[in-house]
């Protein structure tokens, strides 16, 4: 029969929240490398633009053509740039993954305090209700999944093979003090 304890299931929960959390963080560093890039090749782009249409002015056609495809290109790149909207979509990440560390830095105490034997169990079940539903409210105003998001989930979830997390993987994301897996075979 299936059976898990209440710090098993506090356990797990704190995973997953570091999971997500370390999701969030990487697609808000992706996307803003991306906004980065989109601008510096703008700029460039224009900045040949710029330079190729100063030179037309003394020299022949195929300086003004290359001016205009220029332009044409630093046009559709901003264009481009201004559909992706990357800035919102950062910020929108970065403040999803403070929220979720703030909620891992909440799990940790719960264990801790349940380690050192400073709560009973009534207020253990209390507090990890109170957490889930904060971790409820903020997977409510968390950025929508886009393919970035599915391909960060899709490699995580790759990683373990599973969407559950043993043991092992659950005791390193804790301090040694709250490990588990050496704790098992005393």
């Amino acid at each position: 029969m299936f059976q898990l304890s209440l710090v098993d299931h506090i356990r797990l929960s704190f995973a997953h929240v570091v999971c997500s959390q370390a999701a969030h963080a990487r697609l808000a560093e992706q996307l803003s490398v991306r906004a980065w890039w989109t601008k510096l090749v703008t700029v460039a782009l224009l900045g040949l633009a710029t330079a190729a249409c100063l030179l037309a002015l003394e020299t022949g056609r195929g300086v003004q053509i290359a001016g205009a495809v220029l332009a044409a290109c630093a046009f559709v790149l901003y264009g481009i740039s201004l559909t992706l909207d990357f800035e919102p979509r950062v910020y929108a990440h970065r403040s999803c993954a403070a929220r979720l560390w703030l909620l891992c830095e909440k799990y940790r105490a719960l264990l801790a305090e349940v380690h050192d034997g400073l709560i009973d169990h009534a207020a253990v079940t209390e507090r990890r209700d109170a957490l889930m539903r904060e971790v409820q409210a903020v997977y409510e105003h968390a950025p929508p999944a886009d393919r970035d998001a599915y391909q960060v989930a899709r490699k995580a979830l790759s990683a373990t093979e599973e969407a559950s997390f043993s043991e092992d993987e659950i005791d390193q994301m804790l301090p040694a003090s709250l490990r588990q897996a050496g704790k098992a075979a005393t």
